[in-house]
């Protein structure tokens, strides 16, 4: 398939594609009139590429673990680097939460009469 018509199925940007490229992550052959052409694996590929990226890894962090998570690579280096990763996620999931019950915490006592703050129904309802 050819460059656009990945960046259609997978909703990544054709930029990002090349981006990809650049970094080692993506590969593609190139038609005689240099238009770049990936195999049926591509968009699967684009998907974990994405997801790692979600994850907030590094492209050279996902150049490295791509080809453990593909080929299920199962050497002491690669479980080092997969573990450590996912120890990274999990510290800032735990982050995470702690700032959306901080989140919860604030809503809840702006929401009680305790608070003295007033919503904008109340404030307008005041006005009239």
């Amino acid at each position: 398939m050819r460059i656009g018509e990945l960046a259609s199925s997978t909703g990544v940007s054709v930029r990002a594609l090349r981006y990809y490229e650049e970094q080692g992550l993506l590969a593609s052959t190139r038609s005689g009139g240099g238009q770049r052409h990936y195999g049926d694996a591509a968009a699967d590929r684009v998907h974990l590429i994405q997801m790692l990226y979600a994850a907030g890894l590094s492209s050279r962090t996902i150049l490295d673990l791509l080809p453990c998570v593909e080929a299920k690579v199962n050497t002491p280096q690669s479980r080092a680097m997969l573990n450590a990763e996912r120890d990274r996620i999990d510290e800032q999931i735990t982050r995470l939460v702690q700032a959306r019950d901080r989140l919860d915490a604030v809503i809840a006592y702006s929401e009680s009469p305790a608070s003295g703050c007033t919503t904008a129904d109340a404030a307008t309802t005041a006005a009239a």
